[in-house]
C-alpha cells in the first residue's frame, strides 16, 4: 500500500475540491427548496381558482347541516320515546314490589 504524499498544494487542491463539493451540495438543495416552493405556491393558487364556486359550496354545505340537525334531532327523540316506557317499568316494578 503505497501512502500519499501530503504537499501544501495538495493540501490546497483538497480544500478548494471540499469547498466545491459542500457549494455543489448547497445549491442542489437551494433548488430542491425553490422547485418545492414554486409547486406548492402553484398548488395554492390552483385551489383557490377552484373555490370561484364558494357561495355554491356554502349553501349546500348550510344544506347538508341542516339534514344532518334534522336526522340527530329525529334519532334523539326515537331515544327519549324508547327510554321512557323503560323508565316507567323500573318504576312501576319498583312500586310492586
Amino acid at each position: 500500500m503505497s501512502k500519499r504524499k501530503n504537499t501544501f498544494t495538495r493540501f490546497i487542491e483538497d480544500i478548494v475540491d471540499d469547498t466545491k463539493d459542500f457549494v455543489d451540495d448547497i445549491l442542489d438543495r437551494a433548488k430542491d427548496l425553490e422547485t418545492d416552493a414554486k409547486d406548492a405556491i402553484k398548488d395554492v393558487v390552483d385551489d383557490d381558482e377552484s373555490d370561484s364556486g364558494g357561495a355554491s359550496s356554502l349553501s349546500s354545505l348550510e344544506s347538508a347541516l341542516a339534514e344532518l340537525t334534522a336526522k340527530v334531532n329525529q334519532l334523539a327523540e326515537l331515544q327519549l320515546a324508547s327510554a321512557a316506557p323503560a323508565a316507567r317499568r323500573s318504576s312501576s316494578a319498583s312500586a310492586a314490589a
